[in-house]
């Protein structure tokens, strides 16, 4: 299958693409390139790319694809609460034409990256994909809408998927350092401290890159009827846990590190469990990974790499990241690149 993969130089995305190779797809990537030098070790192999903003892309340049995987987001509630009009211009509007002008290109399959904070404030029942969305942070209203606006698309030509992830952990060459615990490993790795700024009583399902990157690969293949235009909760009920038993697994993977419950923060309103059965039911997917597997595999990998102070709170945490290139001039106010890249495909 000859897939086009938004966001490919991402966190997600640059674990994806050899998840994808390795099941004998042809993928080509598509990013603006934000964060395609936030690497910690070695630079990953790239696929052949479009160097261009989401908000560009024409029906052109999505012809002769058979799917499209669609990662490419602003994907940061703190980022979203800042510039709100930019998150939903990229996250909302630009991924909605996405999916038309893939549609118009004949594309049969869109594989979209939502997220089980549309949930919100869901509290300690299980929810299934039929459960109420409230969504409490411009991030998690733009991937409602962006569910909505797509599923009016479907017909027997065009597929939509909604693929809706629990928080991501989990070693990635290109990094991220603010989601919960790739941040709890990272400030425990070079403070000795577990640090937890909220009471530590919302619930979180956690979920591995490379489980994410399996279901979206087994998506790509499932039977039609099973998967057309329906949405998926991504991780596995083991993985549900309070913030607090998070950072006492970071505790176990850290030598020596201490717990610290500050609670500054107060209670966070984000708080849901999540049933995740339908996926396993429709397309077979199981996710393998535990969250104590993954803060141990995270303090390894940050050893072994010699993460550093500057690139743990700078470099691969997106706001500041973001914030840099616009004040350095890489970027305008309205996101884009103010010289950007050429929209081509090199060879392989």
């Amino acid at each position: 299958m000859r897939v086009l993969l938004t966001g490919h130089q991402g966190y997600l995305g640059t674990v994806m693409v050899p998840i994808l190779r390795a099941n004998a797809h042809e993928v080509v990537g598509l990013d603006a390139g934000f964060f395609a030098d936030c690497v910690l070790g070695d630079l990953p192999g790239d696929p052949p790319g479009l160097a261009m903003d989401l908000r560009d892309v024409t029906v052109e340049h999505l012809r002769g694809f058979d799917a499209v995987i669609h990662l490419a987001a602003l994907s940061n509630d703190p980022l979203g609460a800042l510039a709100p009009e930019i998150t939903y211009d990229i996250n909302h509007h630009a991924s909605v034409r996405l999916a038309r002008l893939a549609k118009e290109a004949g594309v049969r399959r869109f594989l979209y990256a939502s997220t089980c904070s549309v949930y919100g404030a869901a509290g300690a029942d299980l929810v299934t994909e039929d459960a109420p969305l409230r969504p409490i942070t411009p991030y998690a209203e733009s991937k409602v809408r962006v569910e909505d606006d797509v599923a009016v698309l479907a017909d027997s030509g065009f597929s939509p998927v909604f693929l809706r992830n629990a928080t991501a952990f989990g070693f990635s060459p290109r990094l991220r350092a603010d989601i919960v615990l790739n941040n709890l490993v990272g400030y425990a790795t070079l403070t000795g401290e577990v640090k937890v700024l909220s009471d530590g009583t919302p619930w979180r399902p956690l979920v591995h890159a490379r489980d994410i990157a399996w279901a979206f690969a087994n998506c790509l293949t499932a039977p039609p009827a099973a998967i057309h235009c329906r949405a998926f909760n991504i991780g596995t009920e083991a993985n549900n846990l309070t913030v607090a038993d998070i950072a006492r697994a970071v505790v176990a993977a850290v030598p020596g590190s201490r717990l610290n419950i500050t609670g500054e923060s107060g209670a966070d309103p984000r708080s849901y469990r999540v049933d995740f059965s339908a996926a396993r039911a429709a397309f077979g997917f199981r996710a393998l990974w535990t969250v104590q597997a993954g803060a141990d595999e995270l303090f390894q990998e940050y050893t072994a790499r010699g993460l550093t102070y500057d690139d743990f709170f700078q470099r691969f945490t997106r706001l500041p990241h973001l914030e840099r290139l616009r004040d350095t001039g890489v970027l305008d106010e309205s996101m884009r690149r103010v010289q950007p890249g050429s929209a081509r495909v090199p060879a392989s």
